[in-house]
């Protein structure tokens, strides 16, 4: 990968690349767990597509 934007670490030039999930901040490598509304999700996936009958 290449980046326009640089950094100088100890005289060294890297490029920088952003990236929103690392190792650092995700719940798997972590330990953190998050609520998902699982029961929720169903229920308006359902909704949305369910065939109605007459």
């Amino acid at each position: 990968m290449s980046s326009k934007r640089k950094e100088t670490i100890d005289g060294v030039e890297y490029g920088v690349i952003v990236q929103d999930i690392t190792s650092d901040s995700h719940p798997v490598f972590t330990g953190q767990k998050r609520f998902v509304d699982t029961a929720g999700r169903v229920e308006k996936f359902q909704n949305k597509f369910s065939r109605r009958r007459r």
